[in-house]
């Protein structure tokens, strides 16, 4: 290999003590449990330059997984800083990225013609909606309503693929359901499941026979293809030989399972994540995978990051004390790990800062007027406008905040998603729709 970028102490530069433990472990499993604002992000991507500093592995042996495409972009930077050019041949994306990578790679041994579809979620609804008829419903497609059911229908294929549970595995449960049925409500429930387990295989035929996958296959169609093609599997565990999975708190059960089969070779995974931090169970999010991991790899090396640098200490010890709630079902309590936050400033000073306060209301109108209004306070005392920020629990949930703002005359910028259909451009759509489809309107 060429000489190896930077020197490996330089990309050691300004870590803590447990940090540079985590970025300078060699061959074998590694868990980084990593509290918010504690440089998880820094970690992982100076894994990855030390790993090629010191010639533990060359660029293309790495392989990088995280959630979400903003975090692989982060990643993706932080690594090319750390990397100098010549060395970028680290594969870091999505696991539906790389799912989509592998499965174009490996199309014909899949069944798939090379320039398969990756459906959306609208369009998921449109192709179940003009083939609701060749599906075997019954108790699912009422009469009076016949798509009403269609979006859950969706979700329930794909918390299944989340789960890595197939049509013949999901049709062999329901139909033992059904025999073991006690009395007249349990068989009729078992007669749902096996109406949509018969729905689930008729859904993937359909797909399939049209060219198309959807988004939970960019999963499950790489995990049968690492279980059914050696050679394909073989291929793989040679060309990754350290496989590193960011925000694995975030991870299903499907996605573990891929890693596991990526790493079974060489053994070298590093995951890093937090139980606390998990946020996606609705997207089928499998928080054990984290408790599950020293099961799986039970001579996996722990290291705790602990040391926050966004926070006082005053708002970590409160949201310390309230994560309690989540107990015992919590790797601090499940593997006696000590997960206390503590607060350090850019000179390793611990910084305390103000409690937070609870502020109750009868009504969220009140609520909102009083919260513009110590804002217009705080902007009086001479605080700019950017440095406050007002944190909602859905997008909906915002709009009262906004128009006590308004009344105030106080500038605002709004972060969050408005939604598909509130979108400027796809308003005007809608409306040049409208008049193609009623002219006379």
């Amino acid at each position: 290999m060429a000489e190896a970028p930077r020197g490996a102490e330089r990309i050691l530069e300004g870590l803590t003590e447990p940090q540079r433990e985590a970025v300078t472990h060699g061959a074998g499993p590694l868990l980084i449990i990593a509290g918010a604002g504690t440089g998880k992000t820094t970690v992982i991507t100076r894994r990855i330059a030390h790993l090629i500093a010191t010639r533990q592995a060359r660029p293309s042996e790495v392989l990088a997984l995280t959630f979400t495409d903003k975090a692989a972009a982060e990643m993706e930077e932080r690594v090319d800083t750390l990397v100098p050019y010549g060395y970028a041949d680290v594969q870091i994306s999505t696991f539906h990225a790389f799912g989509d990578r592998l499965i174009k790679e490996n199309a014909l041994e899949l069944g798939l013609t090379p320039d398969f579809r990756v459906l959306t979620r609208a369009e998921q609804v449109i192709f179940v909606r003009d083939h609701l008829f060749e599906l075997p419903l019954r108790h699912f497609r009422p009469l009076g309503d016949p798509t009403r059911h269609i979006q859950a229908l969706i979700t329930l294929f794909s918390r299944l693929k989340d789960e890595d549970v197939g049509p013949e595995e999901y049709l062999t449960h329901a139909e033992g359901l059904l025999a073991a049925a006690a009395d007249e409500a349990a068989r009729l429930e078992a007669e749902e499941h096996v109406e949509l387990a018969r729905t689930f295989a008729q859904y993937q035929t359909l797909m399939a026979r049209l060219g198309q996958i959807d988004f939970g296959d960019q999963i499950v169609e790489v995990l049968r293809l690492l279980r059914t093609r050696t050679h394909v599997r073989k291929r793989c565990q040679d060309r990754y030989r350290f496989v590193l999975v960011d925000e694995f708190q975030d991870t299903n059960y499907a996605q573990f399972e891929v890693v596991k089969l990526l790493a079974t070779r060489h053994r070298n995974v590093t995951v890093v994540g937090d139980d606390d931090q998990a946020i996606f169970r609705f997207r089928g999010a499998s928080m054990s995978n984290i408790l599950d991991f020293g099961r799986t790899y039970p001579d996996a090396k722990k290291v705790v990051l602990l040391e926050n640098r966004r926070s006082p200490q005053a708002v970590l010890d409160a949201a310390y004390e309230l994560i309690q709630h989540n107990n015992p079902d919590r790797l601090e309590v499940a593997q006696d790990i000590d997960k206390k936050l503590v607060s350090r400033g850019p000179d390793g000073a611990s910084r305390e800062g103000a409690p937070p306060r609870h502020l109750a209301f009868d009504t969220v109108s009140s609520e909102s007027d009083r919260i513009a209004e110590m804002i217009v306070e705080e902007h009086g005392a001479g605080r700019p406008y950017r440095e406050m920020a007002i944190l909602v629990r859905a997008n909906n949930d915002a709009d009262i905040f906004l128009r006590a703002l308004n009344l105030r005359g106080v500038p605002w910028t709004f972060s969050g998603n408005a939604g598909l259909y509130g979108r400027p451009e796809i308003r005007l759509l809608i409306a040049f729709l409208r008049t193609v489809a009623h002219p006379d309107d």
